[in-house]
């Protein structure tokens, strides 16, 4: 998985249909889609419960991208090891859920996945100023983690103040949250360069009828794109 700021477009696949995931996620990685990103929730961290080690296996065996796993749960790090068993390619957890996010980062990387960081909306960018070379990923939660649908909360400043302390460091920003055509463009000029979108992919179309999903992630990525000149 080489690294590079060009704009990635990751559909979650909390928003896909769920009695028919191997087709969904094929039917997005067909319609331009760059990573697949799967939501894990557990019913504690956040109010869902989504996803466990043996499905995030069985979506791996349909995933030809990038498979990008978010741990929304507390604790983490018992859990890394078989996340990461089960093919995740990017494992990211939250600075929020547990004490000794540095080692979960550190457990993360030992246990073969690119480490990934999440903060909240309410979580100022500078807690993660000291992991930044152990991390691949910064996540900027642009709703409160939970469900999906959720109203964006702008947090452009945010992104801007992690770029500037990335700086040269090969670690991208990914947002989370409320991304579409309309929001996209502040974000990609304020440094971000993977957006996830839920809803804002999988609306109008379905496996039968996958082209929404293209013209829908085109959109967003022309939006992205076009601000960044």
């Amino acid at each position: 998985m080489d690294f590079d700021r060009s704009i990635k477009i990751a559909p979650s696949i909390l928003s896909a249909d769920f009695a028919d995931f191997g087709r969904e996620i094929r039917a997005v990685e067909d319609q331009g889609a760059d990573w697949v990103h799967v939501d894990v929730m557990d019913g504690h961290f956040v109010p869902n419960i989504t996803f466990g080690p043996p499905a995030v296996a069985a979506f791996r065996k349909h995933v030809r991208t990038v498979m990008d796993v978010h741990l929304m749960i507390a604790p983490v790090d018992p859990y890394i090891d078989a996340f990461a068993r089960a093919g995740a390619d990017i494992i990211t957890a939250h600075v929020e859920a547990g004490p000794h996010i540095h080692r979960t980062l550190q457990a993360i990387r030992g246990a073969g996945a690119r480490a990934g960081v999440a903060l909240n909306p309410g979580t100022p960018a500078e807690s993660v100023e000291h992991l930044l070379d152990l991390a691949d990923l910064v996540c900027v939660m642009t709703v409160n983690p939970g469900f999906g649908g959720q109203k964006f909360i702008d947090m452009t400043d945010k992104v801007r103040r992690l770029r500037a302390m990335i700086g040269d460091r090969p670690v991208h920003i990914e947002i989370d949250g409320g991304v579409d055509p309309t929001t996209a463009p502040a974000l990609a000029r304020a440094g971000a360069d993977v957006l996830v979108a839920g809803s804002a992919v999988f609306r109008g179309g379905s496996v039968s009828n996958s082209a929404p999903y293209g013209e829908n992630i085109a959109a967003i990525r022309a939006a992205a794109e076009g601000a960044l000149g």
